[in-house]
């Protein structure tokens, strides 16, 4: 569906924008410079009638992107837990689109569940009630079992809402590759992968039988976590389009007052909302990525309850320690040693200053120790890192984008809580943690006993291997490429040799 006719989507969009009042909202909360407000509204007013009219009941900014669709709901509720960014008034407004959108009739809710599962509502569940909760995508209903009367969420699909939002999508393609085109230096950002991921992960997100798998496994990697809870998962009342977990009694995180009302301290909550992302993401590699405060509840024991798991984020052991080694740099404002594994991991171009890049590093970091964070303007921050990032040539690193997106959203939820936190602190010791065990000598010995296990598993392909980069060196000696091939592979052969008489060593000292 990729083709100009998305153009009239995109035009739509600001059209929509400007028609509800919601442009010069959003031009005022980014404090944008006079000549892209007068480029944006240009733009906008010839084509005002076009846009859609949304809900007048709304605010300007919530009736703009809820009537032009999920996939703009879904960054917008990104941008709600940013009020440092998008200022109080307008996180405000944006915060109703994480779980008080309009919903669907009840009844077509019953029917997804009786195609779905087999049995009408009736035959699965003692009750059923309206629509508790409605967000971009589904909605979510309280019912109770009909075999134990266990009370329990039920999630149901929005009606047709896969088509909604491959339309978005794909106008997003379009937008990506007219930035691409019209703003060269806007490449290296690699809008189109961005893109390319964001529909990945939203294509996972529709199929609701993705979403209790990974239910599923974070609660097996959390179920030790100390003041964390994830709702049991029904299988046999879970599908594609329907997805059913226990019910979770508890305060909504993004509602201050009935949180203060429970007897709950915010400071704590915020500073374990923060610990438990960086320990989910760095002990597991594996972390819910859309933590925003629609998503968490506050239970009465002051347990922190997750829900929603629709989009998850995962990285490989390499890149978490990575990672760790960069925040850990910063928490010890060893800017020298973050610009070095920024170099090594290769996220920096080879030919650039490490010096120099240390120094921008340092310009970036150290107005943030010592102060008080709500004294901090994290729109600035951002917009001097964005500048740091495209004078040394890095780019955007899709597989990353899911972990960076989720720090911003879950600092600001931290922040919503507690304006005062200190992220570096609280990140402390959860990062030096994770530092002496993925780097120490224990985590070395660890490494040669995988790399072991690979070898002897690739063990008896290995002659076959040498004799099949052998022939095809003889086919073509002139294969600059094969020869290093060849070379990496008996270097490979030689280390693992190496890297077995270590293991037996230590089997025979132990």
């Amino acid at each position: 569906m990729r083709g100009p006719h998305n153009i009239w989507r995109l035009v739509r969009t600001g059209a929509t924008l400007e028609r509800t009042g919601a442009m010069k909202v959003v031009l005022d909360a980014f404090d944008a410079p006079r000549p892209l407000r007068v480029v944006a509204r240009t733009l906008g007013w010839p084509f005002k009638w076009l846009g859609f009219r949304g809900d007048p009941s709304m605010p300007p900014a919530t009736r703009a992107l809820t009537a032009l669709g999920p996939a703009y709901i879904k960054f917008g509720q990104i941008l709600s837990t940013r009020p440092d960014v998008v200022g109080d008034e307008l996180a405000v407004q944006l915060r109703v689109l994480q779980d008080k959108l309009p919903p669907f009739a009840v009844e077509e809710a019953r029917d997804e569940v009786a195609r779905e599962l087999g049995h009408t509502t009736g035959e699965l569940f003692s009750e059923f009630s309206d629509p508790i909760a409605a967000a971009s995508i589904a909605q979510v209903h309280k019912a109770a079992l009909a075999e134990t009367g266990e009370a329990v969420a039920v999630k149901v699909l929005r009606p047709g809402i896969e088509r909604a939002f491959r339309k978005d999508i794909d106008a997003f393609y379009l937008a990506a590759r007219i930035v691409e085109l019209a703003a060269p230096g806007a490449r290296r950002l690699r809008p189109m992968d961005v893109v390319a991921h964001f529909d990945g992960v939203v294509r996972g997100e529709l199929d609701l039988r993705v979403e209790s798998a990974a239910a599923s496994e974070f609660a097996d990697n959390t179920k030790d976590d100390a003041g964390f809870q994830v709702p049991a998962l029904k299988w046999g009342h879970s599908a594609r389009r329907v997805m059913t977990l226990g019910w979770a009694d508890g305060a909504p995180l993004g509602d201050n007052d009935a949180l203060d009302a429970a007897g709950h301290d915010r400071r704590v909550l915020a500073e374990r909302v923060l610990t438990l992302f960086l320990m989910h993401a760095l002990r597991d590699g594996f972390f819910h990525a859309d933590m925003h405060q629609g998503n968490l509840k506050v239970a009465p024991n002051g347990d922190i309850i997750a829900y929603d798991f629709g989009i998850m984020g995962q990285i490989d052991e390499y890149t978490r320690r990575v990672y760790a080694q960069i925040l850990f740099g910063f928490i010890r404002r060893d800017y020298k040693r973050v610009a070095e594994v920024h170099f090594e991991a290769g996220y920096v171009p080879a030919d650039r200053d490490v010096d120099e890049f240390a120094r921008a590093l340092r310009a970036v970091g150290e107005p943030i120790f010592g102060m008080d964070a709500s004294h901090i303007s994290m729109a600035r921050l951002l917009t001097y890192l964005f500048e740091v990032t495209e004078r040394f040539g890095m780019e955007t690193r899709t597989e990353l984008i899911l972990l960076q997106r989720t720090m911003v959203v879950v600092e600001g939820v931290a922040r919503s809580l507690d304006p005062h936190i200190n992220i570096w602190e609280v990140a402390r010791p959860v990062v030096t943690d994770y530092i002496n065990e993925s780097i120490g000598p224990r985590a070395v010995l660890q490494d040669v006993a995988k790399a072991a296990r690979v070898v002897s598993r690739l063990g008896p392909r290995l002659p076959d291997l040498l004799e099949g980069m052998l022939a095809a060196q003889q086919d073509d000696g002139h294969d600059r490429r094969m020869q290093k091939r060849l070379d990496r592979l008996r270097g490979a052969v030689m280390g693992a040799a190496g890297v077995l008489i270590l293991v037996l060593v230590f089997q025979l000292l132990a």
